[in-house]
């Protein structure tokens, strides 16, 4: 008689409750869809969402240095911060701030540097 008991341990895996999308093995394709609305965004925080794509692409003209290439990793945050959460927090701002004194020389002759620090400065109060 044929051992019909699926319940017994074969050394296989388990996942329950996951909340999200498992692959396990080799060869695998994940596709996942996901429902729902975008975070309502503040319209400062949009302005500053477009100003930091903007800015993160002029970079790309620019010859890369140790701050720029820091700016530009805080830009990346920033964007996504801003498009997953629906807005960047205070400490995310004055990271950006301090990042984009840092790179100065680069971006004060930007005019998209000069937008991503008046829209960081509207949403610091100053």
């Amino acid at each position: 008689m044929a051992d019909t008991d699926n319940s017994r341990d074969r050394g296989g895996i388990n996942v329950t409750n996951t909340g999200g999308n498992v692959t396990i093995g080799d060869n695998n394709t994940v596709t996942s869809t996901v429902n729902g609305t975008q975070p309502a965004r503040d319209p400062r925080q949009e302005q500053l969402l477009q100003a930091v794509l903007r800015l993160r692409a002029d970079l790309r003209g620019v010859v890369a240095t140790d701050q720029t290439e820091a700016l530009d990793e805080e830009l990346s945050d920033t964007a996504d911060e801003i498009e997953g959460h629906g807005s960047a927090d205070a400490g995310r701002l004055r990271r950006l701030r301090q990042a984009l004194t840092d790179a100065g020389a680069v971006t004060g002759i930007l005019a998209s540097g000069v937008a991503v620090g008046q829209a960081v400065g509207t949403l610091l109060g100053g």
